[in-house]
């Protein structure tokens, strides 16, 4: 392999070995130092897999070794070499080979050497290949583990890349040794999967983990330049230069303070939350959606995503058309217009946004030096303002401005609302001058250090912006007073007697402007250019103002729609998660917010647009601060801010404040947001995305569900709140689908349902199943909308581990009450010990007080030997060769004619994938989905024949309250004598009404203790007959031994003491095949066997009896005590 092959971003590393030339003695320290950074693992790599790269790879002779796992190693001279880079496959016929002895270059045993030269012994290939080779490091030889302790151990001492996710930004991940590795007999291979717990890769992370991008280039901001100056330019808009002014005219001194200070205090708050979300753990690109999404969970983050995004791309074209507003106004001044104002607007306003386009898609250091460029004009204009106060001309007295005069103060202290302007009016026009908190965090992804950045430069930005508007309100209201004409003339010569205004006692009379005045506070929006001391400079101010919000504007909005799209969370807009260049710039999210900025400056008409932008970022900012509450109301272990200056109710405070603030603003607007942010949340909801971010949402479900199951612990069982628990023993959830969806039908929203499997075998191998299976069948479980859950053990047999489920499943008073098993259908083709077995669950299940069910459809019920289900499906559209489990199942209707003519019998229970289905298992797999189908009008035939406390008469009634049974009629029979039916049906009848469990018929069966007819005694005789002792033919000798060695046995004895009650079971079934053939499900008495007294083959024989040939049934006995009552 010469020479390393280049690679696509994101493919997996070629594995492979570095020739390192030989050192002197004593170069280990500086060897070890030069650890190189290991690639994550690839599938079909495991962690200590040596990375072969030939010397030829363009990089310097000394780069270090690379290693799948921590390794990297120096060496002691040439002839050493080998055993410094032997890589061991564990090979269990390679015989006890001790992996420790140094050098060793033979390649016996599995053992490869590789030779200085950087001649690869391994090709590419071998790598790859489908084979389980296993590689890891020889310890002995790796100077990584010496240098951590100076002794030998294959353990990882603590740091920071073992916590690292697979994201290639931040250096790679390495993974820690594994529990298996350190703790598994050494002779066994010692780990397979190559992945530590929980951490298995998705491609895209194994693509991520194995892909370092060229950190040259890319361009990261600091505090300064990438939140405070963003933050102070989105803050300071235009309301400063044109309205602020205006507002003290409206509100007074005083109230403009107050109404600063409110919309402060959210804005504080909402940073402090911000702070807060920003310093618990590493922040990505997508500013707000990235802080909320991760927070509360895609629900609320997606929806906030989407409308946070538009808000942006909508807020560039009004601060463009603010823009042009302006530039129009001067071009009116100087009678240079080009069409009209509104065609004028829409011209300057298309030009400026291709501007800031252009700017933008230059790179983010293009739009970084235009943003310092325009802060600082920003500064020299309020500085300009300021100055202006302090030199009062008298050309400018007419016009209102006296400079600092503690009259005017006096005057414009108090309010003086005009026009139908109100005090909460006045704050809904400031408040918007307020937002951009956000501007710094927006582009989170591309800041140095986001979790000290964003807290430092957005509170810096919230003070500094505050100081100054406070500031400027004062000094304006100081300086100018609210009414002027303009006029030189109003000089007042004589003194008055009744002067009352502060112009008055300036010696100016601004009496005439009750009716109509151009200047002064309220009447000219343009006060700050006439204070300032050169005009032009407060024009650019305002040009500058709003340049930069918007340009912050439109590099926002594609960033976070960037995030977004990348988490997949709308599907359809994945197309905008590709980025471009060293800063994965998102070019074509640039171009979306182009297209939408234009479209609302082509509209024009902004003043409705306006509201409903102000709502949406606050709505963004009642939800940041809402995660933190949530957060801390969690108390989740993993909430731990690096900033601590927040308090989550004051969080609470600062997200209601939000809420109302929208109201304030303006009340439609606010629905409107309510109602689409609702709307985006129940589709994101419904949707399902497939993440999981560990948000606050799931932390607080843990703490409710631990809280309550506590709760419920302290609360004694009672009658009426009973509800069937069921433990299921399904095996693989989806072996026996019908037998899970039949219990699903009576414990769907009423009850607990556990799908026990018990795994058997090889301890070692069980617990790697475990593992494994506990995630893929709940997954399987939620998928098909299973309100289940999976438990599997390992036990030596079926009895241990149904006795370790039975006494162990559950929490608190959430244990199972009820176990579920299917009926064992092959009992007589079986080995003996295993029916002996099945048997003694159900007297297991009764000593620990447990309610029995056994499910039987004469079909059968355990599908696993025709489904090859979706491993193998999935398995053969992944690869190419055929397997041999594979089956179409076929899910239509068909005749038995029609059945038998398209499926030729086929005497292999594993049918291969082009042999269609035999008869029996065609009509096994239409069982297996019967009742997943709406159930018809028919009968649910109840058998309650023995009183076992209620449970028989209870799951079929709630069966009927579920909607695909809702139609289906209860039926009740009882036994009773020839002589007193009408008696026993009246209080049948009776019971059930006080029960409140309608029925339609009730049939009392006085001939259930007839004999049974001759054919059907003989049927069972023969059934039974390889089962029997036969002691009277036999030695008493030899058939106690036999007894003792085969305790499942019938003995002649047992047979003709139980007699009367073997009768009774086929003289049932008689009477079921006569009177319940139809139903749609037969519920009936559990017969009890007496434990030691009623041997395994002659309990199974009965259960055979009682229940063949019948449609679906369910032999119920509960544990004898009362599951209903008549009491309220």
């Amino acid at each position: 392999m010469e020479g390393k092959q280049p690679q696509a971003p994101g493919a997996a590393a070629v594995p492979g070995a570095v020739a390192e030339e030989p050192r002197p003695e004593g170069s280990d320290a500086a060897a070890s130092d030069a650890l190189g950074r290991p690639l994550g693992p690839t599938p079909s790599q495991s962690r200590f897999q040596v990375d072969l790269v030939a010397e030829g790879a363009g990089r310097p002779p000394e780069a270090p070794l690379k290693a799948g796992g921590e390794g990297g190693a120096g060496g002691k001279g040439s002839e050493e070499a080998k055993g410094r880079f032997r890589v061991n496959f564990v090979d269990p016929s390679a015989g006890d080979e001790s992996p420790g002895e140094p050098g060793g270059g033979s390649s016996e045993g599995g053992n490869v050497s590789f030779q200085n030269g950087g001649d690869t012994v391994l090709s590419e290939g071998s790598l790859h290949s489908g084979g389980h080779h296993h590689y890891y490091y020889d310890t002995h030889t790796n100077t990584y583990y010496l240098r951590t302790f100076g002794h030998n151990t294959m353990d990882a001492v603590p740091r920071i890349d073992h916590y690292r996710h697979t994201a290639a930004e931040l250096g790679e991940k390495l993974i820690r040794p594994s529990l298996a590795e350190l703790h598994d007999e050494i002779d066994k291979e010692p780990f397979e999967d190559g992945f530590a717990n929980g951490e298995e890769g998705t491609p895209a992370g194994e693509a991520a983990a194995t892909y370092t991008p060229d950190s040259k280039g890319v361009v990261k901001f600091g505090w300064i330049k990438g939140v405070l100056v963003r933050c102070m330019l989105n803050i300071w808009g235009v309301m400063l230069f044109i309205r602020l002014s205006w507002i003290v005219g409206q509100a007074g001194i005083g109230l403009s303070v107050l109404v600063i200070a409110m919309a402060t205090v959210v804005t504080t708050i909402t940073g402090l939350s911000t702070s807060a979300i920003a310093t618990n753990g590493f922040v990505r690109g997508g500013g707000a959606y990235y802080l909320i999404s991760r927070s509360l969970g895609p629900e609320f983050g997606g929806a906030i995503g989407l409308i946070f995004a538009f808000a942006n791309a909508v807020a560039v074209a009004m601060y463009v058309v603010g823009f042009a507003e302006t530039v129009v106004e001067l071009l009116k001044e100087n009678g240079a217009l080009m069409i009209d104002e509104m065609n004028d607007i829409r011209i300057i306003g298309a030009i400026t946004v291709v501007i800031l386009l252009g700017i933008s898609v230059a790179g983010m250091e293009w739009e970084a030096k235009a943003q310092i460029v325009l802060l600082v004009i920003l500064i020299i204009a309020i500085g300009d303002f300021v100055i202006g106060t302090f030199i009062p001309l008298d050309s400018k007295k007419p016009k209102g401005f006296f400079g600092y005069k503690a009259e005017i103060f006096a005057e414009n202290f108090g309010p003086d609302f005009r026009n139908e302007e109100t005090f909460f009016s006045v704050f809904a026009i400031f408040f918007p001058a307020a937002t951009g908190i956000l501007a710094g965090a927006n582009i989170s992804g591309d800041l140095a250090d986001p979790q000290s950045a964003i807290p430092k430069g957005t509170l810096l930005a919230i003070l500094i912006t505050t100081l100054v508007y406070i500031g400027i309100a004062v000094s304006v209201g100081s300086c100018v007073v609210r009414d002027a004409t303009g006029n030189v003339n109003n000089t007042i010569i004589s003194e008055l007697a009744n002067c009352t205004t502060a112009a008055c006692k300036l010696n100016y009379d601004f009496s005439s402007c009750q009716k109509d005045c151009h200047y002064g506070l309220m009447n000219n929006f343009q006060v700050m250019s006439m204070v300032s001391g050169f005009a032009p400079l407060i024009s650019a101010g305002i040009f500058s103002a709003t340049l930069s919000s918007a340009l912050a504007s439109l590099v926002s909005a594609p960033k976070i729609f960037q995030a977004l799209c990348k988490d997949n969370i709308y599907p359809g807009f994945l197309m905008f998660a590709k980025g471009y260049g060293k800063n994965n710039e998102p070019l074509r999210g640039y171009i979306l917010t182009f297209l939408i900025a234009l479209g609302f400056i082509l509209i024009a008409e902004l003043n409705v647009i306006a509201p409903i932008i102000s709502n949406f970022f606050l709505a963004s900012y009642a939800l940041i601060n809402f995660s933190v509450f949530h957060a801390s109301l969690a108390k989740s272990p993993g909430w731990r801010p690096a900033f601590k200056y927040y308090n989550m109710w004051i969080s609470l405070v600062g997200a209601i404040l939000c809420c109302i603030v929208m109201f304030v603003i303006n009340w439609w607007a606010a629905l409107l947001t309510y109602v689409i942010v609702l709307g985006l949340y129940i589709y994101v909801t419904y949707k399902k995305p497939d993440v999981n971010w560990g948000s606050s949402t799931q932390a607080l479900t843990y703490l409710n569900a631990l809280q309550h199951s506590i709760r419920l612990s302290g609360v004694e069982d009672h009658v009426k709140n009973f509800r069937p628990q069921c433990l299921i023993m399904t095996g693989a959830p989806n072996s026996r689908p019908a037998l899970l969806h039949l219990v699903h039908a009576f414990t769907k929203n009423v009850g607990l349902m556990i799908c026990g499997h018990v795994h058997m075998g090889p301890r070692r191998q069980a617990m790697k199943e475990l593992s494994t299976d506990l995630a893929k069948y709940q997954r399987w479980l939620i998928k098909n909308k299973m309100k289940a859950f999976y438990a599997p053990v390992h036990a030596e047999d079926l009895r241990d581990g149904g006795q370790y489920l039975m006494q162990a499943a559950g929490l608190g008073r959430m244990r199972p009450n009820t176990l579920v098993v299917g009926f064992k259908k092959n009992w007589r083709q079986t080995d003996m010990r295993d029916v002996e077995t099945y048997i003694n669950l159900f007297h297991d299940a009764f000593d620990i007080q447990y309610g029995v069910v056994v499910i039987r459809l004469k079909e059968g019920l355990d599908i696993s030997h025709l489904q090859g289900q979706e491993e193998l499906l999935s398995s053969q559209e992944k690869s190419p060769c055929s397997k041999d489990v594979i089956v179409k199942v076929d899910y239509s209707k068909k005749t038995e004619t029609e059945t038998s003519i398209a499926f030729a019998p086929s005497s292999s229970e594993k049918t291969h994938s082009t042999s269609p289905l035999n008869l029996a298992d065609q009509r096994l797999l239409d069982a297996s989905t019967q009742f997943q189908k709406k159930q018809g009008k028919s009968n649910i035939d109840v058998w309650w024949l023995f009183d076992d406390g209620g449970l028989t008469l209870l799951i079929p009634y709630l069966i009927t309250t579920k909607k695909k049974w809702k139609d289906c009629k209860i039926r009740v029979f009882i036994g009773g004598k020839i002589n007193r039916i009408d008696h026993d049906r009246r209080a049948m009848a009776t019971l059930l009404s006080k029960f409140r469990i309608d029925f339609s018929d009730i049939m009392v069966l006085g001939d259930i203790n007839t004999k049974p007819k001759k054919e059907n005694i003989a049927a069972f005789e023969e059934m039974i007959e390889p089962f029997r002792l036969h002691e009277e033919d036999k030695e008493q000798e030899i058939a106690d031994k036999m007894k003792e060695d085969e305790p499942w046995r019938i003995t002649d004895n047992e047979l003709e003491l139980y007699k009367t009650k073997t009768y009774r079971q086929i003289r049932l079934n008689e009477l079921l095949q006569e009177h319940s053939s139809t139903a749609n499900i037969i519920v009936m008495s559990l017969p009890v066997a007496r434990k030691s007294a009623v041997s395994s083959a002659l309990y199974m024989a009965w259960l055979e009896a009682l229940s063949k040939d019948l449609p679906p049934i369910l032999l119920v006995r509960g544990n004898h005590q009362s599951v209903l009552t008549f009491y309220s």
